[in-house]
């Protein structure tokens, strides 16, 4: 529902967890987090139909249009009123109850007035919708973009003469460059996590300590430098673990779980779990580079290093392999603040076009809201330019 607006087809012996049967022609609404206005309008097929039990399926009688049901409760209206009889405490996981939604108190148009309202936001919404999926696919091109002019980057792209590379994330590099292995430029490193059993290890916690929850924090490759952790371990913790302190400026790389590939640069002197592996640049290797290597190959340690279908995991092993194409530290310099001009120019345009998405999303949300709620008349309204002050 979240990543295509609809369901799919799965076969039936995927389906693992108790569903409810439906018939189509049901408008369905989740009871999870209702702020986000989880709604959908069941189609008819000759397969078999099902939900997930975090909807509630409701079935328009006479004097209501299925379609204007829909629209109803995507409204703030209806968003708001539900978000008030939420039941949980988290702000993650929060739920209705069924007869929060059953009972929900609304003004209903008359049926001929609900179906020009559905006439209306239908066309208005498509209209909307489209220019919104232009945006989406401007957003797409610049994250290419930005993820090629940094492999360009790193590989010399400004350079004629050229050599084929043996790197299987490069094509090829400046013919003078070498290809060398990290380890060969910077001492490799890890972390551990002090027991648990121990609870006096934890105590008077002050060193910074990054584990797979920290990595977030780099995840769009927007910051280079970690400054912050929420996690911290103690001098004692270190001490009577194989955790080490890995001094300011030293790369790290994730290796584990959904956060596997994403890298970043100590701000401080740092500790890290043992997801987490790390290398101290010696005099030949400048860190940032390294960092921008790391993420300009990040598509080739996931797709060919790391293991496994559900977590993946890139062992030590193949990390102790890695190698990079090494121009001179001047030019390693220069590639990196290359790097981070062209990132600025492009992160500028994507937030710009992430807030044209951002206000498109408000205008249809306030259209839909007005119209079923009777704040203009829908008959005189069309035509209008319901987008007046986004571009397109």
């Amino acid at each position: 529902m979240d990543a295509t607006g609809t369901g799919q087809i799965e076969e039936s012996n995927s389906i693992k967890s108790a569903k409810f049967r439906l018939s189509g022609g049901e408008v369905l609404i989740s009871k999870l987090n209702p702020r986000k206005s989880r709604v959908v309008s069941v189609a008819g097929s000759s397969l078999p139909i099902v939900s997930s039990t975090e909807f509630v399926g409701l079935r328009a009688g006479n004097a209501l249009d299925s379609r204007y049901l829909a629209y109803l409760l995507q409204s703030d209206f209806a968003r708001q009123g539900l978000d008030a009889r939420v039941q949980s405490v988290t702000r993650s996981h929060q739920r209705v109850a069924p007869e929060d939604i059953t009972h929900l108190n609304v003004a209903v148009a008359p049926l001929a007035e609900q179906r020009r309202i559905v006439d209306f936001l239908d066309a208005e919404t498509a209209r909307i919708d489209g220019l919104v999926n232009a945006e989406q696919r401007v957003l797409d091109r610049l994250a290419e973009r930005r993820t090629a002019g940094v492999v360009a980057a790193v590989s010399g792209g400004e350079h004629t003469g050229r050599r084929e590379s043996t790197l299987a994330w490069l094509a090829s590099i400046p013919e003078w460059w070498q290809e060398v292995r990290v380890g060969l430029l910077a001492r490799m490193g890890s972390g551990h996590t002090p027991s648990r059993s121990h609870p006096e290890w934890w105590v008077d916690c002050t060193i910074p300590w990054i584990t797979t929850g920290e990595v977030k924090q780099v995840r769009n490759d927007r910051l280079e430098v970690l400054h912050e952790t929420r996690e911290k371990i103690s001098e004692l913790g270190l001490a009577n673990s194989a955790a080490e302190l890995h001094p300011k400026g030293t790369v790290f790389l994730c290796r584990t779980a959904a956060s596997a590939g994403y890298s970043g640069v100590m701000g401080s002197d740092m500790a890290t779990s043992q997801d987490i592996v790390t290398w101290t640049c010696g005099p030949r290797l400048n860190p940032y580079y390294l960092l921008w290597c790391l993420r300009a190959m990040r598509p080739d340690l996931l797709g060919r290093l790391a293991m496994g279908s559900t977590h993946k995991t890139i062992y030590v092993p193949d990390l102790q392999m890695l190698r990079v194409p090494l121009p001179s530290l001047e030019e390693q310099r220069e590639i990196v603040e290359s790097i981070r001009r062209q990132n600025s120019r492009i992160d500028n345009l994507t937030d710009k076009v992430r807030r044209q998405v951002e206000l498109l999303t408000e205008r249809r949300q306030a259209l839909i809201t007005a119209a079923v709620t009777g704040q203009f008349d829908v008959s005189t309204a069309s035509g209008r330019n319901v987008t007046d002050g986004v571009s397109a």
